[in-house]
């Protein structure tokens, strides 16, 4: 009986800090990926980093750096959704 219940416990360990974490990881990047919008600033999970100047249904087109390159990438690509820095008022 024992061992019935520590074998009990070994799995609600594993679920609580492993499974339902990488769950809520998931379900988290899901909600940031389908929250973009023309404007945002995002960085890819190869480094790119520009504004969203287009938003499609699986992709985005990002403009990034001086020249105003367009690039378009899948959405599941975008790591992180950054936030514009404040204009500075002297």
């Amino acid at each position: 009986m024992e061992g019935l219940v520590i074998l009990i416990l070994m799995f609600a360990m594993l679920y609580f800090f492993m499974i339902r974490p990488e769950n809520k990881r998931k379900k988290d990047a899901e909600n940031l990926r389908n929250s973009l919008v023309v404007g945002d600033e995002v960085t890819s999970i190869g480094g790119i980093t520009g504004t969203i100047c287009a938003v499609k249904e699986t992709t985005i087109v990002i403009e990034s750096g001086a020249d105003r390159v367009r690039i378009e990438l899948a959405k599941w690509a975008v790591s992180t959704k950054n936030n514009k820095p404040a204009a500075q008022s002297k």
